[in-house]
């Protein structure tokens, strides 16, 4: 049975058409807006999205930082207090168990947030390799997290606290902030590949935080955003997405995810596997369809009759006005400008080879 977020019954005040994901049931898009008006927002106003189904997962102890050096790809060991780093979780043969972000708030205090459908997988994993000294411990069904994106987000946090209470730079965040008296977190990320933010509060005070932002936010075009929106904001911006550009088969490097993952450090799981790999064989390119027809994920690439490679990630993107995927292809193939064509349902799209991402903030 599908779980239900703190925020459920807005989102059906509100007009959400509910659906299941990731064993949590929440809004696709919402009446009077859809898709199309929710993706537009977020690219020139801002959007609000319910991200509480994910999972946070607290470490602690004099080991904290040797135990998430041991679990991660990335370095966190120069890490300052209040910053955010991103980091992919191995496999001991160096397949992708999860990717996620960690924010450090003490030297023996940090927070690891991971996708929502791989949450209980994770923690397992997390807590069966910590080092001795560590306490690992999963706070996700206590925690909501909403997310405000899109250029006007600034503004509208301008209207409920001081400048020096709002996290300037990317991947910053600031703990203990109240927000018209909730306790919240809030950080300067997101995964729309917009300017905003990712606020966390006490499940309890989610519908009170969403209220106030949606009033804030009404004379800045503010509207809420589902899930559809979301996931084509994220392939707009080239951003990966478990189960499609990367699980236990993919290894980070093959996802081009290689700015996460550090072969200098001593050790981590999967390190092993990854160096004896060598350079990656298949690589994660961007398409950009020129034939008529929408590529979806799993469908075969195709140089000739010689079959390279298969989709992740395919839609109709409405900031960019085309259609556009992400596919994983061999390495040698990989080179931008290269043309394709995608098996779609029997017959062959003309596709080719474009750099990633499609869409970066400011161009």
């Amino acid at each position: 049975m599908e779980l239900k977020t703190p925020l459920y019954d807005v989102h059906v005040e509100e007009g959400g058409k509910i659906v299941p994901f990731a064993g949590y049931l929440l809004p696709v898009q919402y009446e009077g807006s859809g898709v199309i008006k929710e993706h537009m927002a977020v690219r020139q106003e801002c959007g609000l999205f319910d991200v509480s189904h994910m999972g946070e997962i607290l470490f602690t102890g004099p080991t904290a930082l040797a135990s998430l050096n041991h679990l991660l790809t990335n370095d966190y060991s120069n890490m300052p207090i209040n910053k955010v780093r991103y980091g992919v979780m191995c496999t001991a043969e160096g397949g992708t168990i999860d990717d996620l972000v960690v924010y450090k708030f003490g030297e023996e205090s940090y927070l690891a947030v991971v996708n929502a459908s791989n949450r209980h997988k994770d923690y397992e994993h997390m807590a069966k390799n910590v080092l001795e000294g560590t306490k690992c411990e999963d706070i996700s069904d206590s925690v909501a997290q909403v997310a405000l994106q899109g250029p006007k987000a600034p503004a509208i946090m301008k209207k409920l606290l001081p400048e020096d209470q709002i996290p300037k730079g990317y991947y910053t965040a600031l703990p203990n902030i109240v927000i018209n008296g909730v306790k919240t977190m809030i950080s300067r990320t997101g995964y729309t590949g917009e300017l905003g933010y990712e606020i966390y509060c006490a499940k309890e005070d989610a519908e009170k935080l969403w209220k106030t932002l949606r009033e804030a936010g009404e004379e800045f075009g503010l509207i809420p955003c589902g899930l559809g929106a979301r996931d084509t904001l994220r392939l707009e911006a080239a951003m990966p997405l478990y189960g499609h550009e990367m699980d236990e088969t993919i290894t980070p490097l093959e996802a081009g995810l290689d700015f996460g993952v550090k072969l200098g450090k001593e050790e981590f799981i999967g390190k092993d596997a990854l160096v004896a790999a060598g350079a990656p064989k298949r690589v994660r390119v961007g398409l950009g369809v020129t034939g008529r027809g929408i590529v979806r994920e799993h469908q075969d690439v195709y140089i000739g009759d010689e079959k390279i490679g298969v989709s992740t990630s395919g839609t109709h993107c409405p900031y960019l006005g085309k259609a556009i995927a992400m596919a994983l292809v061999d390495a040698s193939h990989a080179e931008v400008g290269t043309a394709v064509e995608v098996e779609v349902r029997g017959r062959r799209v003309a596709c080719e080879i474009i750099p990633l991402p499609f869409y970066t903030r400011g161009k």
